[in-house]
């Protein structure tokens, strides 16, 4: 089988999961990130041998299963990092990306002297960090930043660990549930606080997709309940005490959440609460100022 026929293969096989695009998309990750094949490298024609076929043919069972092609490698990219990904973990999407760079270009911004060069070592939390994508990212880009991150699962503590160590970045862990107040005594003051906390409801779990629903890990994805804001609000009064004066405070959220979102940290006193679009124009994500 040649590179071109394996393509081939892989977008009929999983035509039922994805649609067209999706699935040469999801072929040609399975080929460079599996066998080393990169584009270029399609269009040759390069072999697979018959352990590289056999591979190949378990890849796209589980892909037929719905199960996200990056739990089936074990890896992924963010914000052009390497990361590894798996169950215990959400995988990183496009739009906390640009929550990441909303959140390096306010500290470029003049008016952000909290965050400012100036400014020896500003700390930075992010909370809920799965996969550690945010902080990674962070401090990839602003490695004068003193980065934190806490999370409640040790299978995700143990993966962002990882990928930080995989990376090269030095982050200071916390294994902690940020519902639980009594714990929060054991953490410093932040300059900048970011989260992309659960917020989906028990009664929108039959609208998720499939591949979703069924892998991605519920501790990450649901609030508890029916209440959305559950986690909003505790990070929103966590920061109250623990965001230094004039420091920032980000949320990513569900584009309908948005709104709820902005008057919980206006009636805790934030100011500056604004909502930011994403690439498809939903207000997905938000920042205030203390």
């Amino acid at each position: 089988m040649t590179a071109t026929q394996a393509l081939h293969h892989i977008v009929k096989s999983i035509l039922d999961q994805y649609d067209p695009s999706e699935a040469v998309s999801v072929a040609a990750i399975v080929l460079e990130d599996a066998f080393g094949i990169k584009p270029r490298q399609i269009a040759e024609n390069q072999p697979l041998d018959a352990a590289q076929q056999q591979q190949l043919d378990k890849i796209i069972e589980r892909l037929k299963t719905d199960e996200p092609v990056q739990y089936i490698l074990g890896r992924t990219v963010f914000f052009g990092l390497p990361l590894k990904v798996n169950p215990h973990v959400l995988i990183p999407r496009q739009e906390t990306e640009e929550l990441v760079a909303w959140i390096l270009e306010t500290a470029k911004s003049p008016q952000s002297s909290v965050l400012s060069q100036e400014k020896i070592n500003p700390r930075f939390l992010d909370i809920g960090t799965g996969s550690g994508c945010i902080p990674i990212a962070v401090k990839h880009k602003m490695p004068e930043w003193e980065v934190h991150t806490l999370d409640i699962s040790p299978g995700a503590m143990e993966t962002a660990q990882e990928n930080a160590a995989m990376n090269g970045k030095e982050i200071q862990f916390h294994q902690v549930d940020i519902l639980d107040e009594n714990a929060w005594k054991a953490l410093p003051m932040f300059d900048c606080i970011a989260s992309n906390p659960p917020y989906i409801t028990e009664d929108e779990k039959g609208i998720l997709p499939k591949n979703v629903v069924d892998f991605e890990p519920h501790l990450a994805l649901f609030s508890g309940g029916n209440d959305a804001q559950r986690f909003v609000r505790k990070i929103a009064n966590f920061a109250v005490f623990h965001l230094q004066p004039g420091g920032f405070l980000f949320f990513e959220t569900n584009e309908f959440y948005a709104p709820a979102t902005q008057r919980i940290l206006q009636e805790k006193g934030f100011g500056h609460v604004e909502l930011r679009k994403d690439m498809n124009g939903k207000d997905r994500m938000i920042r205030a100022r203390k």
